[in-house]
């Protein structure tokens, strides 16, 4: 009997082995590769003041999904009930602002993206169209929102860059964003959504402002001076 225990002691690894032999470990799957570029929301800013006015050369709402206001809208209205509120060129944070609905007045809402955070309005004395975020804290909907068609816009916000050519690293706000020294080349540049933003040189004690920015759509801004006054070019 001792004989045999030795024997199935020794052929159960074996067989074992044989069955495992054709098993392949899991492959470890390659992470995505990271990306400089991160949008930042300007969103905050909604209460531009009473005299704000759009500049001519803004895009005008050519992302509208709806080309004609229709003849009767639905019964569902956005208003501005704690500040003035931007008007978008389409349904994200990266379009351009085109116009503002203005503190207590209202629009006609005629559409909405496919997850209802942003309704498309007819911008109030005018044939145009816009959009508007819902959940701003700024704007109050009236109606049955699911009564309006919802949309998937095809024209796509275009990108802004912010760039830094100086030799020294910039912290941006708001958005809380280092862009590093143009020796980090690309990781120097970020895209921005428009809106206005400050610029600060924290290389320098008492990271001092060195610039004013505004960002728009497809428009590329460089930072070419630095908390010393020193002048840089970008590459």
């Amino acid at each position: 009997m001792q004989p045999r225990r030795i024997f199935i002691f020794l052929v159960i690894p074996l067989l074992l082995a044989g069955c495992l032999r054709g098993v392949r470990p899991p492959v470890a799957t390659a992470l995505p590769a990271l990306t400089t570029a991160v949008p930042v929301s300007t969103e905050t800013q909604l209460a531009p003041s009473a005299t704000a006015t759009i500049p001519a050369a803004m895009p005008t709402a050519t992302v509208a999904i709806i080309s004609t206001v229709p003849s009767a809208y639905p019964s569902v209205t956005i208003s501005a009930v704690k500040g003035n509120v931007f008007i978008r060129r389409g349904p994200g944070m990266a379009y351009n602002p085109i116009d503002v609905l203005y503190k207590d007045t209202s629009a006609p809402v005629i559409g909405r993206d496919v997850l209802s955070r942003w309704v498309q309005v007819v911008i109030p004395g005018s044939d145009k169209m816009g959009w508007v975020f819902v959940n701003s804290g700024f704007a109050q909907l009236d109606g049955d929102l699911s009564s309006v068609p919802d949309f998937t816009p095809t024209d796509w916000p275009v990108p802004g860059y912010l760039i830094n050519c100086t030799h020294h690293d910039m912290y941006i706000m708001p958005g809380e964003i280092i862009i590093p020294a143009s020796f980090g080349d690309p990781a120097n540049e970020t895209w921005l959504y428009p809106g206005f933003y400050t610029v600060q040189d924290i290389s320098m004690p008492g990271e001092p402002k060195v610039q004013d920015i505004e960002m728009r759509e497809g428009v590329d801004v460089e930072i070419r001076v630095d908390g010393t006054g020193e002048g840089r070019k970008c590459p």
